[in-house]
């Protein structure tokens, strides 16, 4: 098993539809299914609070499911969680093998120090990469330490991992840079009506 991925133990799912489903979520289990590699779908139940702590904070968490005397190693490509308490409901993996490369989204994360009086905006909040099966990066990070205003950073300004190539287009802005207010002042006057009466009926 890669390093970095997380065990975790998996049982053949025999009952399917809504009530299958809600019984297993009472249950603490959490239906999954894993397809990939021109194999057919096989549908899971695993552990709700194992698999919660798998996915936390790496959207695309590397995994090694274990089914009986049977190991799939597969990355998360679609988790839905529960809309108002902590929870996962159902999960999507992809199978993979260590020796593969695979496109996935992976998050931007906006590191250090404005320069002061500037601000950043977020133009794209991920970028699509090819990077290895066992090592793809949890994010990308973006250093704004000393970036001046009037700056836009782009795909091919990122600093990416050994062995992991930018999917994006190279000229796709990742990042602005820009002064302190100019956000709000070049709002349009729809969307400053809209926050007034946003504002208005948060009264």
């Amino acid at each position: 098993m890669p390093a970095n991925a997380i065990a975790l133990d998996a049982t053949d799912r025999t009952e399917f539809g809504k009530g299958s489903s809600r019984r297993a979520r009472r249950a603490g289990q959490v239906p999954a299914v894993v397809y990939g590699h021109g194999t057919e779908p096989r549908h899971f139940l695993l552990d709700e609070h194992a698999t919660r702590l798998a996915l936390r904070g790496n959207e695309n968490a590397l995994v090694e499911l274990n089914v009986g005397g049977e190991s799939l190693l597969a990355i998360a490509k679609d988790v839905q969680r529960h809309p108002i308490r902590p929870g996962v409901q159902h999960v999507d993996f992809l199978l993979v093998n260590r020796n593969e490369k695979v496109d996935v989204e992976v998050p931007i994360v906006v590191t250090g120090v404005p320069t002061p009086g500037t601000m950043h905006i977020i133009e794209l909040s991920h970028v699509l990469v090819s990077a290895p099966a066992i090592a793809i990066p949890e994010g990308i990070d973006v250093d704004i330490t000393g970036v001046e205003a009037g700056t836009a950073i782009h795909v091919s300004d990122l600093t990416l991992p050994e062995d992991v190539e930018a999917v994006t287009e190279a000229d796709t802005d990742v990042v602005n840079i820009t002064l302190e207010g100019i956000a709000a002042a070049e709002e349009t006057p729809a969307e400053t009506a809209q926050a007034e009466a946003s504002a208005a009926e948060a009264e």
